[in-house]
């Protein structure tokens, strides 16, 4: 289980420990145009659209946890409660993927290498 930092968040560090060693399912929920400009490497995508409309995890995830993450953390708190709906446990990043960077974590795309996630 995650420890606990405020109800259903995560800091980066605390989901990436858990997702590298396969304790739960980091899902990307950016639109593909937000993806192309920063994402977690080999972190499943989920357009909010799509998780929305009903979609269905990856085939990674049933049964494990699964951080939400985006580029600040507001928006993949609203993904934490669509999943949290159906019966996921579902936890929010803390920040984000602009926290990930700033953290040093791992993350892939177009506007990384500046230090700037859109």
């Amino acid at each position: 289980m995650f420890c606990r930092r405020g109800a259903g968040r995560r800091t980066p560090a605390q989901a990436h420990r858990h997702t590298s060693g396969g304790r739960s399912v980091l899902l990307t929920v950016r639109t593909a145009g937000e993806r192309l400009a920063g994402y977690v490497p080999g972190a499943p995508h989920l357009p909010p659209s799509r998780l929305t409309a009903g979609a269905g995890l990856p085939d990674t995830a049933p049964g494990k946890p699964v951080p939400t993450i985006r580029r600040g953390g507001r928006r993949s708190r609203e993904a934490v409660k669509v999943l949290a709906g159906g019966g996921v446990e579902a936890h929010d990043v803390a920040g984000g993927i602009a926290a990930r960077v700033r953290d040093g974590l791992p993350v892939t795309g177009r506007n990384v290498s500046a230090g700037v996630i859109s």
